[in-house]
């Protein structure tokens, strides 16, 4: 302004206003928002606002997260539970051991497979169990071989008679033995003796029906075959098996008292003809005509002449019989007596009983081997005999 314009007129000073260049709604809207959210800051806290609700909200889904965690937890403790009670039911039978059970135990056989028979033949519960069992302890020892079990047994008494080995014996009684021969045998098996086993076979403590009356000697009366002994099992037992065994055999080839009627004999003097038929014959292909020479010459009346009887007089198994052993004065000598001998002088196999009982139809008197396969020729005459004999040394037999 300068010096030669007019005085400006006085004007009064303006008062300050905030809202001033803020146009009227925006400045009313701001003013609602701002109560509005101090009004929010004042409901924060207060039951119902929206931070309870989210609050309580994340409440519930962690106390259901836990219920779920502690369900779970649960379930897995009642499983195992249930389990370990399962396995100690299964592993630790109850009550006492039950019927015995043999178990036989073949080469190359696995621990599974003899699970599977301990467990069908009901010595054990669960294979399931066993197989668990054999991981914590260790799988057994199998020797192939029989094992007597009973049944409930704990897998511990499993595993200790399995690692043990086989623990039932066998004897076998073949055809052609003599009762001391099977007695011998005998006394090969753990806690048995020989002398016992004998004594015992012609005591009367053991009785076969086939015995003469007032006998007591069991000598061809012992059934063939392989017989399993027991843990502790007696010789009472043992023998009784046997002849047993033998009553059974003789019945199922025949033999009774009409059929040795039949042929002029009682059925013990049929077993022993069948014990001479097993001696001389000793093939089955030998053995029906060896039975038919036998009845020929008792119906001739004439000696048996059989060496097999007196090597068993002498306590031998086969053998040369020299002319010196001929002059032995004894019953079982058939060149002095005449007859069968007084007892049967070995075990018969049911083969021999048959031949016995259905000797081949033939008027031989004789006979001996021509060959070294054990072929028999059979002759009528002594002539006849003579020539055999000759055709045999030629062929060098005998």
């Amino acid at each position: 302004m300068s010096e030669t314009d007019p005085p400006l007129p006085f004007e009064p000073p303006v008062p300050f206003d905030p809202n001033a260049g803020v146009p009227e709604g925006e400045c009313e809207g701001t003013r609602e928002g701002e109560g509005e959210r101090e009004g929010e800051g004042e409901k924060e806290g207060q039951p119902g606002s929206r931070a309870d609700r989210r609050r309580r909200g994340s409440h519930r889904v962690r106390r259901r997260r836990r219920t779920v965690v502690w369900g779970i937890l649960g379930a897995i403790v009642v499983i195992v539970l249930g389990f370990v009670f399962w396995f100690e039911l299964q592993s630790h039978a109850l009550g006492s051991a039950g019927k015995a059970e043999i178990v036989q135990i073949s080469s190359g056989e696995t621990v599974n497979s003899v699970a599977t028979q301990l467990s069908d033949q009901r010595v054990i519960g669960s294979t399931l169990a066993f197989r668990l069992y054999n991981v914590v302890h260790s799988s057994p020892s199998l020797t192939p071989g029989s094992y007597l079990f009973h049944q409930n047994l704990t897998f511990s008494q499993v595993h200790t008679i399995l690692d043990g080995g086989p623990n039932i014996e066998s004897v076998r009684v073949d055809a052609g033995l003599t009762l001391r021969e099977v007695a011998i045998r005998v006394g090969q098996l753990p806690g048995h003796s020989a002398s016992k086993f004998q004594q015992l076979a012609v005591s009367g403590s053991v009785i076969s029906t086939l015995s003469p009356a007032g006998s007591h000697n069991l000598e061809g009366l012992l059934g063939t075959g392989t017989y399993r002994v027991l843990p502790g099992e007696t010789d009472t037992a043992l023998l009784t098996d046997m002849v047993q065994t033998f009553e059974g055999q003789a019945t199922a080839a025949g033999l009774n008292s009409n059929s040795a009627a039949a042929l002029g004999l009682t059925p013990y003097q049929v077993v022993t003809v069948a014990s001479v038929v097993e001696k001389e014959g000793y093939y089955p292909k030998n053995m029906p005509q060896v039975a038919r020479v036998i009845y020929n010459r008792l119906a001739h009346q004439t000696p048996l002449q059989m060496d097999s009887t007196i090597l068993y007089a002498l306590g031998q198994d086969g053998g040369t019989v020299t002319p010196q052993d001929l002059k032995i004065q004894n019953r079982y000598n058939t060149y002095l007596n005449g007859g069968l001998p007084p007892t049967p002088i070995c075990m018969s196999s049911p083969i021999a009983l048959s031949a016995a009982l259905h000797a081949a139809p033939g008027g031989w008197m004789y006979f001996v081997v021509v060959d070294k396969s054990g072929t028999e020729a059979f002759a009528d005459t002594f002539a006849e005999q003579l020539a055999n004999e000759q055709l045999a040394h030629t062929r060098g037999v005998g």
